[in-house]
């Protein structure tokens, strides 16, 4: 598979570049064991012989009968005399037996020759990775369009994490994909979020600072002051209530839990949040067992725009809050003694809904707020 995308040195810190896994079909390799080799243990010739490999996997791949000595199977322990015949089948690693179709439903909000736009649910993971190697939307991609196959990463070019819902668009050619990488990288793609927050958000801003791993938790990002990539996020309050806010985010960059960390960085958590979150945030108890039972970060990707590939023609997508969010919402309006019609989804929600247009600084009353140092 060729990947002519472009490509960062650290991925994990950006959820807008490709990276692409090549998957290998099993063959066996021969071998001749060299005779200085005599009196040396099966495994430990075979790291030799196979450096790509690390001794644990060739143990494993012994101790399951796929390697061969003289056409038998032997232990991993076998001392060698030199000038056997060594037969190794390949086993596939757990990633490339990732990228596998499999059958998941997939909330389709547009498709073309060229584009696919979909309403992720939370819970879905996008791209298969440690823990999470099958069931994600690449898995989905692969069985809903078997042509995605010959495109790097199924067409994916952005990420929403795992809990996180919402809109994302997925290439379904290698000319679209280069297309919406470099928008991406333009930052031309704009995506807005819907998210309640803890505390009263005082006021709209931009939260300005770098992203890197975490150095006490190499599984969480942080601002760090050196050595992480620019991350921008805008932040408008829609609604405020008795202790919390419902805000709307915009991006200007992408990096890994980029709104999360921000929020949490201006001292206002997103709610539910499990690694970034505030479990201690002071609200009454019905409000405290609605967060309890959202079982994610409140985070949705409400609106997404982009160029389209091939017409040039700007594509806009919206996509209403899940109803975690929406009875999240609806509680704290009714406490906060605003109109809160639980049985009509679409009531108070169109009181908050901004025009379609693209985010502009200009119309906000802004405040910067830069936390870098």
């Amino acid at each position: 598979m060729n990947n002519t995308l472009s490509i960062e040195n650290e991925l994990d810190y950006n959820d807008d570049l490709l990276f692409t896994v090549e998957a290998s079909e099993q063959k066996p390799i021969l071998f001749t064991v060299p005779l200085d080799f005599a009196g040396m243990r099966l495994d430990a010739a075979l790291a030799k012989l196979l450096p790509e490999y690390s001794r644990s996997r060739l143990s494993t791949w012994i101790k399951d009968g796929f390697v061969w000595l003289n056409d038998a199977t032997v232990s991993p322990k076998h001392k060698l005399i030199g000038g056997e015949n060594l037969r190794v089948l390949v086993q596939q690693s757990e990633e490339n037996q990732a990228f596998l179709p499999e059958k998941i439903p997939l909330n389709i909000v547009y498709e073309d020759d060229d584009v696919l736009v979909i309403n992720k649910p939370a819970g879905l993971v996008v791209h298969p990775a440690a823990g999470n190697w099958t069931g994600t939307l690449l898995n989905g991609l692969l069985a809903y369009a078997t042509e995605l196959s010959q495109v790097p990463r199924a067409g994916i070019v952005h990420r929403l994490d795992k809990d996180t819902s919402g809109l994302m668009v997925v290439a379904k050619t290698l000319p679209a994909q280069n297309h919406l990488v470099q928008q991406l990288q333009n930052r031309s793609v704009k995506r807005i979020y819907r998210a309640v927050a803890d505390g009263v958000v005082p006021y709209d801003g931009k939260i300005e600072t770098l992203i890197g791993r975490d150095p006490h938790n190499r599984l969480k990002m942080a601002v760090v002051k050196f050595g992480g990539k620019e991350a921008i996020t805008h932040v408008k309050v829609l609604e405020r209530y008795a202790a919390h806010s419902y805000i709307e985010c915009s991006l200007e960059t992408g990096r890994t839990h980029q709104i999360r960390v921000h929020m949490r960085e201006a001292r206002h958590p997103l709610s539910g949040d499990p690694v970034y979150g505030n479990p201690r945030h002071t609200c009454s108890e019905t409000v405290k067992e609605v967060v309890k039972n959202l079982k994610r970060q409140a985070l949705h990707a409400y609106r997404l725009s982009f160029i389209h590939p091939k017409t040039d023609e700007l594509m806009s997508f919206e996509t209403p809050l899940p109803d975690d969010m929406y009875h999240l919402l609806s509680v704290l309006r009714l406490e906060s003694g605003l109109d809160s019609s639980l049985s009509k989804e679409t009531a108070w929600q169109n009181e908050c809904e901004n025009d379609d247009e693209d985010w502009n600084e200009d119309d906000y009353d802004v405040q910067t707020v830069y936390v870098r140092d």
